[in-house]
């Protein structure tokens, strides 16, 4: 009986974690829709996609939820990007790139005030590290790089260089999975890309990542 009490006990402190890291998620991607209405789209697609690779890499329950969201919320830094650069049309110059970088290290000091999602915030930190140790903020490489944040790069890569931008058009799925595989082990986790791969594939998934938020997150209701 005591074993039971105490496993009900974890059960609901669990609930009430995730219900309070929910709302506090929910409030800031409201924040972030208000400031940049198109980003909500592109983070939601993302965390579509992220939610398909972990499925496919055998992530548990909670770690599927901490990549979902973290996929959701990782351009949350960039509400502290001033507009001028974050809708520069056109490539960013050395000083504007310095800046936009900052986005991970900003994203991160907002989510770990809240301790529900401090999880969430190391993944959203590290969303721009490369396989390879040239990424950014921490130059962080290979294993090193939590496994949610490697497969937030590469979803959030792929849906970037498969939709529209003011400054170019998309490259269409066949070619972005081609890049993808041609950064496998330099950029990318060359075990995130195969999964990925296995989830989108060229021949029978142009629109990949319109498919694969038709999928529930995998949050529970707010208690």
């Amino acid at each position: 009986m005591k074993i039971a009490d105490h496993r009900l006990y974890d059960q609901k402190v669990s609930a009430a974690r995730t219900s309070v890291a929910r709302q506090t998620g929910d409030a800031l991607l409201q924040a972030l829709q208000e400031r940049e209405p198109d980003l909500r789209g592109h983070v939601d697609q993302v965390a579509g996609l992220a939610l398909e690779v972990g499925r496919r890499m055998g992530l548990e329950s909670d770690a599927l939820s901490q990549v979902a969201r973290a996929a959701e919320l990782h351009d949350v830094g960039k509400v502290a990007v001033p507009d001028a650069i974050l809708h520069k049309p056109g490539p960013l110059d050395e000083v504007e790139w310095s800046f936009m970088k900052q986005h991970t290290i900003v994203g991160d000091r907002i989510l770990s005030a809240a301790p529900a999602l401090e999880p969430v915030a190391k993944l959203v930190r590290s969303s721009h590290e490369r396989y390879d140790g040239h990424g950014y903020p921490d130059k962080l490489k290979g294993d090193d790089i939590p496994l949610g944040a490697r497969i937030v790069a590469v979803c959030d890569a792929f849906h970037a260089m498969t939709s529209d931008r003011p400054y170019r058009r998309s490259i269409g799925v066949p070619a972005a999975l081609a890049e993808l595989r041609r950064c496998s082990g330099l950029q990318f986790d060359p075990d995130v890309i195969d999964a990925f791969i296995g989830v989108v594939d060229p021949e029978t998934a142009t629109g990949a990542a319109e498919v694969a938020v038709l999928r529930p997150l995998p949050f529970p209701a707010t208690a």
